[in-house]
This record gives structure tokens, sequence and C-alpha cells, in this order.
């Protein structure tokens, strides 16, 4: 009777961590997304979270660029690459406020950052992941903050200088300085929307690395094959909603952002284009921030699936230690060596310790060199092993974008294109290349 009162209660707690309340682990990005105006828990804060989107995504960027055109400024503060700057970040913000406020309104930020799902995980997955929450407002700050003081910096030598003249609000100083504040303004807001999603997903893909790293554990125990299959499935269906909820936003991120460095391309190679830092910088900002958001997302996902195609390296290894240690038991031809299980001995480095101290900094956690001890063959059979081995072989996990697995070698081949084009208009601009 009171292990059935026990168990009850155990259930109970664990259901109550998928509740939602003012005082969670999300706490901190309730309170800033409501600061952000993102947040549409009420229709209230919904058509605020519109208002300010319409604002400072759309109608500032406009106004910015058509009333506040100088074209009787002199040559270095001519804007003439002011509508693909607006263009590449309105465009690339109104997908990121769209999908968050889909992912948000649909699943519930405790939903839609699995923290509904922490109950079922180990004490350790459950305090890692509560640590990458804690330091995620830290990483959207390190990306968010330089690209504002460098925009900041330009704008205020822009307006300080005399670049604008247009007194509507029957003041020179005064309209210059509400300009410059409202065009900041809008800069911060687009720039830290896209980057919020990104560490959003970044996030994300942290708690199934940490899944991924806690279910390896299983293969250094006596674990039950279909206990091991059971939980790979399980894993595999989390990133499969994790594919299917962010394949828009990386799709449409990745045209978007490849558009833009393209348009530069084609603005700043007219013949008659001048390209210095003084007309065509907040263009190469505009493009470092796009492309860094872009990489985050390419990064993050092509991680978790190196990760998790790692898993068939980890499996297989194991099968064929538990194999070996099977076989000098049975057969007697190899001589075991201290109690320790003889696969380790003769398999591997030869001895050599001082490589493994060497690698061992270099070498993936899943993925390395290190021998697993045998402690399943007496329990898992040769086919079953062989199964789990062929299992993983053929239904191998990552983050895919309608069915096109996100790896290295995909990651590889952005990169270059992209670092191609941001580094021809830094090299045209500020001289690097």
């Amino acid at each position: 009777m009171e292990d059935g009162k026990e168990s009850l209660l155990r259930k109970n707690n664990m259901f109550s961590r998928s509740v939602s309340n003012a005082y969670d682990e999300l706490q901190s990005f309730r309170s800033y997304l409501r600061w952000m105006c993102v947040d549409q828990s009420t229709a209230l804060t919904a058509c605020l979270s519109w208002a300010m989107f319409v604002l400072f995504g759309l109608v500032v960027p406009s106004i910015s660029h058509f009333l506040l055109a100088c074209s009787s400024c002199d040559s270095r503060h001519e804007r003439p690459y002011d509508a693909t700057v607006q263009l590449s970040l309105s465009s690339v913000a109104t997908l990121a406020f769209l999908c968050l406020s889909n992912f948000v309104k649909k699943y519930g930020l405790r939903r839609f950052l699995f923290f509904d799902k922490l109950c079922d995980e180990s004490e350790t997955v459950r305090q890692g992941y509560t640590v990458q929450l804690n330091r995620s407002l830290k990483i959207l700050l390190i990306f968010v903050i330089p690209c504002f003081v460098a925009e900041s910096a330009y704008k205020i030598w822009w307006y300080a200088s005399g670049a604008s003249q247009i007194p509507f609000l029957g003041n020179v100083v005064l309209s210059d300085t509400v300009a410059c504040i409202m065009e900041l303004c809008s800069w911060l807001y687009r720039t830290t929307i896209i980057f919020l999603v990104c560490v959003l997903f970044h996030l994300i893909c942290k708690l199934q690395i940490l899944r991924l790293q806690d279910f390896a554990k299983v293969f250094q125990v006596d674990s039950e094959v279909g206990s091991v299959l059971a939980e790979h499935l399980r894993i595999r269906k989390h990133l499969r909603i994790i594919s299917h909820r962010y394949r828009s936003f990386i799709l449409g991120s990745l045209i978007l952002v490849t558009g833009s460095q393209f348009a530069s391309l084609l603005a700043t190679t007219k013949a008659s284009s001048v390209v210095d830092i003084y007309r065509a910088g907040e263009l190469a900002l505009c493009s470092i921030t796009l492309v860094t958001a872009l990489l985050i997302i390419l990064r993050s996902a092509t991680k978790i699936t190196h990760k998790a195609q790692a898993v068939t390296c980890l499996a297989a290894k194991w099968h064929i230690c538990a194999t070996l240690d099977t076989f000098e038991g049975t057969e007697g031809e190899t001589p075991r060596l201290g109690g320790t299980p003889t696969s380790l001995a003769v398999v591997g480095t030869d001895g050599d310790t001082d490589f493994d101290d060497d690698a061992g900094d270099e070498e993936d956690e899943l993925d390395n060199t290190k021998l697993i001890p045998a402690y399943a063959y007496s329990t898992i059979s040769f086919q079953k092993r062989q199964a789990l081995v062929t299992y993983f072989e053929n239904n191998r996990a990552g983050i895919t974008v309608y069915g096109f697995t996100l790896d290295r070698s995909t990651l590889h081949s952005i990169f270059g294109v992209e670092m191609a084009l941001v580094l021809w208009l830094l090299g045209k601009t500020v001289g690097i290349s």
C-alpha cells in the first residue's frame, strides 16, 4: 500500500514539472519576451507585440530609407546601399518574428523548449539543460551587443557630422536625435529578434546533445537491447519534431541571407559603384550579422547530427568489444590479462597511453578511440547486438530540412559560399580579404 502511494507521489512530482507557472525555470525567458514585446499570451500583449514589430520592423526602416535620404550630402554621407540593408534585415526579422510568434502561440514556451519532457530525463540532463538555459541570454548578448555598438558608432557619426538636414520636428538637432534613436532602436529590435530565434534553436539542440551523451552510457553497462532501441527511437522522434518545427525558418533564412549576399554583390560591382567604409560600412555590418545568425543555426544542427551519427560508431565498437571478449572467453585462444577484458588489450592503441593523453582533447566524447568494457556479452547474444548495430546504420538520426540532412559537408559548402561573399565585401570596404 505504501509502495503504491510512493509511486503515485513520484508521478505527481514528475507531472508538476510539466505545468507552467510564473516562477519556473523559464521565468527569465518569459520576462525577456515580455520586455521585447514578443509575448503573445494575451490579446493585449499580442496587439502590443504586433504593433512593435510593425513600427520597428517595417515603418521605421521605410521612413529611414524614403524620407531621410540625403540627396544633397557629400560623397561620404551618401547611402546608395541603404535599400539592400533595410530589405535584408527586415525580411529576415519578419521571418524570425512570424516563426517565433507561431512557436509560442501554438506550443507554448515550455513545450516548445521541451521542458515538459524533462521529467523523463536523468538528473544530469536536467541540470545541464538548466545551465544552458541560463547561458542562452548571455550568448544572445554576445552576438547582439557588438553589432549594436558598431551600428551606433556609424549612425552617431552620420548624424553628428551634419548628414541629415530634414527638420521635420522644427529643430535640426532634435530631428536628428529622434531619427538616430529610432533607427538604432529599429536595428536593435530586428537583430535581437533574429538572434533570439537562432539562440533558441541552439538551446534546443543542446538538450538533444545532452540526451545523446547520456544515452551513450547504455553501452558501458549491462543494458537490454529493447530498452536501448526504445530510447533511441524516442530521441529520433524528438529530432524529427525539431526538424519539422524549424525547417521553414532554416530554409527561409538560407534563401534570404544568400539572396542578400548576392544582392550586395550585384550592387557593389556596378561600374558606377563606389565602395568604401563610409558608403558600404553598414552593408558590410548587415552581411556579417545575417551570416553569423545563419551559421549559428547550421552549426547547431550540424553538431547534433554529428553526435547522433556518432552513436552508430559507438554501437559498432561496443558490439566488436563484446564479440571479442565472448570469443576469447569461450575458445581460450588468447590469454586474458589481469582480469581486464582482453579486447581492451589487443585492439586499439596497443597500450600507448601517451597517445590517449595527447588525443584526449581532440576526440569527440562519443566517437573516440577509447574501448568499451564488454559487460553485455553474457546477457546479450551476438544476433541481438548485430541487429542493433544494423538498425543504427540504417536509421541515422539528425536535423533534416525536408528530408535533407544537415551534416558537416553541408555546413562546409554553405560556409564557403557565404564567407566568400562576406570577405569580398569586407575587402572592398575595410581592406579585409
